[in-house]
């Protein structure tokens, strides 16, 4: 089995929330899971849900603040494994090319 999914776990402040997010992401390194940061978020790819719920939990855990906002989008695939790079390498072979803009 393989979980994907979207973390995004950020502190409610009027200021940059950089360093409240790097400690979320750093909490994932205590746990069994693959993980790759972008914009909008982590994704994060796990053996089982128990790893990826427990791992999501202390990145959330991480961030410091009165009042922190949590969101987790998973895709728990059961009957197959599977790698999230797969589904954008599905994609790009749709398109055929990269799933990106060419502009910096």
């Amino acid at each position: 089995m393989t979980v994907v999914a979207l973390l995004s776990v950020a502190p409610v402040i009027e200021t940059s929330m950089a360093s409240e997010v790097a400690k979320a992401v750093d909490a994932l390194e205590e746990y069994d899971v693959r993980y790759e940061t972008n914009p909008m978020g982590t994704v994060i790819e796990a053996e089982t849900t128990d790893e990826l719920f427990a791992a999501a939990q202390a990145a959330h855990d991480a961030v410091d603040g009165d009042r922190v906002s949590t969101v987790l989008k998973i895709d728990d695939k059961r009957a197959r494994t599977g790698r999230a790079s797969e589904k954008v390498s599905a994609v790009e072979a749709e398109l055929g090319r990269p799933a990106r803009s060419t502009e910096e």
